[in-house]
């Protein structure tokens, strides 16, 4: 079976990144958020469990950071880079599972590692348009708040 989508093929590069945990439930939100709240169409995807987790110095995430460094650089040589997004979200596995966080700590731990993980992003790729947000579900509804990381 093949499948013919129906979408037109832009070639353009909008020159955006945006690094965001795997979790299938928030996908469509975090393309929603960046393509229409941030109007940044066709911006490149970093996605894995925990999101920017990987790039804050936890020892679980260890092997995750070095793929995701190479991955932001190459993205930036290549593809022109000159923004990175960075997205956290409330009741993540990663950070539940592999840190073993609860709440009210979990998102406070979060949140620093959006500053973090901004931090290093800046080092490894030398970008200085780096921003954090954290999605919170409320009543059904996913909403984005920006996270000051410079």
């Amino acid at each position: 079976m093949t499948y013919k989508s129906s979408l037109r093929y832009d070639p353009s590069r909008i020159h955006a990144a945006a690094l965001y945990c795997s979790d299938g439930r928030i996908g469509e939100h975090c393309d929603d958020f960046l393509q229409n709240g941030l109007n940044l169409p066709r911006y490149d995807r970093v996605c894995l469990p925990g999101g920017p987790a990987c790039l804050a110095g936890h020892p679980q995430a260890t092997l995750e950071e070095g793929g995701v460094v190479d991955e932001l650089q190459f993205l930036v040589q290549v593809h022109k880079l000159k923004r990175v997004v960075l997205i956290a979200h409330d009741a993540c596995a990663f950070y539940a599972s592999r840190l073993e966080l609860k709440e009210p700590r979990l998102e406070l731990v979060q949140r620093a590692d959006l500053v973090r993980a901004a931090a290093y992003v800046h080092r490894v790729t030398g970008l200085d348009a780096i921003e954090g947000y954290y999605a919170r579900l409320h009543s059904g509804e996913i909403a984005f708040e920006k996270v000051p990381v410079q």
